[in-house]
């Protein structure tokens, strides 16, 4: 993602695009900015533009990933090891668009390995060792409009390898060994909408234009350059809409048979090389006059015949207009030899080792806008340049002039450009620029200017939006240097050895947005509000690697509080000795201020409050520094960060990002630190994080990190670049082992086994318990009883009281009647037994189980009076649990079972069960005839008169006997 950097409705017309051109060459220059797709880590690859760059992977890369995300656009597999295209290597790619696999080892890619890239449109082979072509090789691409296939030795094609390549509009194929023009037929006849073919170097030797009947008739460029052609055969018209033609680059011992006799080529022709061509006068005579009407543009770069002659005959050419003359070892250029070029508008003689030119050279050039003169031998502006009145831009780079005179460019008043960078140049007169009323752009760079003088302070370039002057030899920048400047808007003073900048110095620079003064020698004391307050436009400001430095933590003038416009500035990685100070208000004033560069200068901190003059910051660098801790406070007045660049500055945890608030940050570069576990809180406060970098740390390899390495292998928001070559510092048994391969399965709780056991434990409980409620249901209810009742027995256990009662009445309420009007009256009223009833003798207010125990404690019998409804009476069955317990518990047969009605076997409660094992003989049932009734008050009378000792032997009760 580059930094959008809005366009000013206040600037100058002009202006944004040059100051957008230095906001991108900053952001590249200040580290590079990789803005990824997704989220995810790969192994050798990593994900910029919708891109993943795969290219100079270390160790190179044998075969192609296997972990490429599907949404990526474009794939870069360039400079590596592959020697195969497998059939699944692109398999999951269906979005992909272009795809470079040059300079590699390919010598096989398998039938319908492209199959599935349905949308690829540009494929790059470049470089590899394809030495055949193999059928149906390039199956599946229907929609690729390029393919370059160039350096690969290949011999062999099938006649069907490019047979589904219908979209294809250009090829190259060059430097392979093709050798004859009809493996070119066998390529281009199934592709209808080639324009651009380049078949370069392949060796051949003739060309017939019948070997490429009906297969070329679509072409509008074509490139036979390097070939060595020792006959050139045209008998019919093949190329009728070919408007650029190389055919030049070949040096052989003897020239071209040159046979064309169709007069309809190359009469479209409109660019035309034949750079290097060695061919008969004649014949080249004869060709360029059949493009008479229609070529524009003519290279013919290291001729080594008839170059004066063919300059003329080119020349004559009335819609000629470029003219490229590259490395002709011209040396001199005389008055005559381009005395026909009339029409000509751009001339390029670069390379050609010229020393001098004839003052009159380019007079009869009055057409000519663009004159390169670059690479030769000249000593001295030539003054043939004087005599071009229409001339706009003039290139005398890298030659040898030393000195510039007042009439050097006397007369250009249209030059826009000029170009004199890496010459000798040592001073500038003040008169030197005194006509260029229209000059735009002026390249100095690289001379060895030590003093410009008054050059600029006049208004004679008052049209100038561009001047360099960096890589030369300036110490001091003087008040008012560049006052006739006004339309400056880009000024390089780098790399040169600046120390002091006078106040003033950039006065009249009002339109400046790009100010480059890094790599130089500028002092603390220089760097002040006088020398900058002018700059009141200014976008950029670099001053990186100088010597400057604070001494003060708060400025009295904080040298750029005057440019409120200005969104990318850079403050010099030091070159002092010693630990550097940043005062708190150094970016007051800079409320516009999006990309901060601060990294290099041996800060220990940054204050608390440096940033609250920069609410509209995004991309900060404070990397090499010696900053071992952040607070979260520094970053509170910039919550708009977007990219944080915090690498090799001794941090110790990246804890202070969890109150940091920075939930817009994308981008963030955190190599060769000292923290050593990356914990979840920081990640999650990173909510907008698409990509960061880790390189060089010292991770632990233990269970503090198991969360970031679970983390790094299955975020599907955040790519964690080159992670899978971390490495483990410490323990140091496991020194050196990659972090990704720690085994976290001892740190972590499988989700997913704990479920599997929960949800087991719970079926099977539910079994159990339907199992146990259906068979074993009356064992488990008497079970509860009896540890009820032993429960109970427990208080009463060492109790020593005597017998207040003959015997507890157990019995339900429905029953009460009975035991009302029968039994209480004969055992009471007739026999004299003394009877304890709960509605008459338990204590009010003592808890009712406890009356109960005392009760049947108290008493020598129990008389259970039982019916159904007694069996289902909760309070029943624990006073007969309670005297069963007592019968267990003392030995004593204390319990007497008296039945009012008949009940089966199969609704008897466990209770009564328990207790017919233990004494079957002792119950009574109530007769339903009157007359029995003398024999069951007989018997109950002599079973509370009987002794508790179980030993004796024992009446039998039951009247039914």
């Amino acid at each position: 993602m580059g930094l959008e950097v809005k366009e000013d409705n206040t600037m100058p017309k002009g202006r944004a695009k040059y100051f957008k051109l230095s906001v991108m060459f900053l952001l590249l220059n200040i580290n590079s900015f990789v803005v990824p797709v997704g989220g995810f880590s790969l192994r050798s690859c990593r994900i910029s533009y919708n891109t993943a760059i795969c290219a100079k992977s270390k160790p190179s890369l044998k075969a192609v990933p296997t972990d490429i995300p599907p949404t990526v656009k474009g794939l870069d597999l360039s400079v590596n090891r592959i020697t195969k295209i497998q059939g699944s290597d692109f398999k999951n790619l269906p979005l992909l668009t272009q795809l470079e696999i040059d300079r590699n080892m390919i010598s096989q890619i398998d039938t319908g390995a492209f199959a599935h890239l349905i949308s690829l449109k540009r494929l790059n082979l470049n470089n590899n060792k394809l030495h055949e072509l193999t059928a149906d090789l390039f199956d599946g691409l229907r929609n690729l409009t390029e393919l370059r296939i160039r350096s690969n030795g290949i011999q062999v094609v099938a006649s069907t390898s490019f047979k589904s390549l219908t979209s294809l509009n250009l090829l190259d194929i060059s430097f392979n060994k093709l050798n004859h023009l009809t493996n070119v037929h066998t390529i281009i006849q199934h592709l209808p909408n080639l324009k651009d073919l380049s078949i370069y170097g392949n060796g051949f030797t003739t060309f017939n234009s019948w070997e490429l009947t009906n297969s070329s008739l679509g072409l509008t460029s074509l490139d036979v350059s390097q070939n060595p052609f020792g006959v050139f055969n045209i008998t019919t018209n093949i190329f009728p809409s070919l408007t650029r033609f190389n055919i030049g680059g070949f040096h052989s011992k003897q020239h071209m048979k040159w046979e064309v006799r169709n007069t309809t080529f190359p009469s479209r022709v409109s660019t035309l090389d034949i750079s290097g061509l060695e061919l008969a006068f004649g014949h080249m005579k004869t060709f360029l006059e059949r493009v008479n009407s229609s070529l524009t543009s003519m290279r013919m770069n290291a001729m080594k015949y008839n170059l004066t002659a063919l300059i003329n005959i080119s020349c004559t050419i009335p819609t000629m207009s470029t003219l490229q003359l590259r490395r002709n070892k011209l040396h001199f250029i005389h008055s005559n030899f381009f005395k026909l070029c009339i029409n000509v508008k751009e001339l390029d003689l670069a390379e050609s080792r010229i020393k001098n030119i004839h003052d009159e050279a380019f007079a009869s050039m009055q057409s000519l806008k663009i004159l390169t003169l670059s690479r030769n031998l000249l000593h001295s502006v030539p003054a043939a340049t004087k005599y071009i009145p229409t001339l706009e831009e003039l290139d005398l780079s890298k030659n040898n002039i030393t000195t510039l005179e007042c009439q050097d460019f006397a007369n250009m008043t249209k030059l826009k450009h000029l170009r004199l960078f890496n010459n000798y140049i040592s001073a500038l007169k003040d008169c030197v620029f005194k006509d260029l009323i229209k000059l735009q752009v002026l390249k100095l760079q690289g001379n060895h200017i030590c003093t410009f003088g008054g050059a600029f302070k006049k208004p004679n370039l008052p049209n100038l939006t561009q001047l360099r002057l960096n890589g030369n030899r300036l110490t001091t920048i003087k008040s008012g240097s560049f006052n006739g400047l006004q339309s400056l808007q880009i000024l390089s003073l780098h790399e040169n050895k600046i120390v002091t900048l006078k106040h003033g110095c950039f006065i009249g620079l009002t339109d400046l947005t790009d100010l480059q003064l890094q790599s130089n020698n500028i002092i603390g004391p220089d760097i002040k509000q006088e020398v900058f307050n002018h700059l009141t436009n200014l976008r950029k400001l670099d001053l990186r690697t100088n010597h400057i430095r604070f001494n003060e933590s708060l400025l009295p003038n904080p040298p750029f509080s005057k440019l409120s416009h200005l969104q990318i500035l850079a403050i010099p990685g030091q070159h002092h000795r010693g630990k550097a100070l940043m005062p708190s208000n150094i970016l007051q004033g800079l409320t516009n201020l999006s990309v901060f560069n601060i990294r290099n200068n041996q800060l220990l901190s940054l204050p608390k409050d440096m940033f609250n003059h920069t609410p509209q910051l995004q991309k900060l660098d404070i990397s090499s520094n010696e900053i071992m801790d952040l607070s979260p406070e520094l970053f509170f007045p910039i919550q708009n960060l977007k990219s944080l660049y915090i690498s090799r500055t001794n941090l110790r945890s990246l804890d202070f990002l969890i109150d940091a608030g920075l939930t817009k940050l994308e981008f963030m570069q955190a190599r060769k630190n000292a923290y050593s576990v990356i914990s979840k809180d920081v990640m999650d406060t990173l909510k907008a994080l698409v990509y960061v970098d880790f390189q060089g740390n010292s991770f632990t390899c233990d269970c503090d990190n198991a969360w970031f390495i679970n983390w790094i292998e299955n975020s599907n928001r955040t790519q964690v670049f080159d992670a899978y070559n971390f490495e483990c510092n410490y323990p140091p048994d496991l020194k050196g082992m990659k972090l990704l391969d720690f085994d976290i399965q001892p740190c972590t709780v499988s989700t997913e086994f704990i479920c599997f056991v929960s949800t087991t434990c719970m079926v099977l409980l539910f079994m159990g318990g339907s199992f146990i409620y259906h068979f074993l249901r009356w064992q488990l209810t008497y079970a509860y009883y009896f540890l009820l009742a032993l429960l109970f027995d427990s208080k009463n256990q060492n109790r020593q009281t005597g017998n207040l009662y003959d015997a507890f009445i157990s019995y339900n309420t429905h029953d009460e009647p009975w035991v009302i009007q029968e039994l209480l009256p004969k055992l009471e009223g007739e026999q004299g037994w003394r009877l304890c009833l709960h509605h008459r003798d338990f204590k009010p207010g003592k808890p009712i189980i406890d009356n109960i125990t005392d009760a049947i404690y108290a008493s020598r019998k129990t008389i259970c009076v039982i019916s159904r409804r007694y069996l289902e009476s909760e309070w029943c069955s624990r006073e007969i649990q309670v005297a069963s317990f007592r019968l267990f518990d003392e030995r004593k047969d204390v319990l007497i079972l008296v039945f009012l009605e008949e009940i089966p076997t199969y609704e008897m409660s466990p209770y009564y069960r328990m207790r017919k094992l233990l004494k079957r003989q002792t119950y009574l049932s109530w007769p339903q005839d009157q007359e029995q009734t003398k024999v069951f008050w007989e018997k109950l009378r002599k079973a509370l008169r009987a002794e508790e000792n179980l030993c004796e032997d024992r009446l039998l009760l039951n009247v039914m006997d």
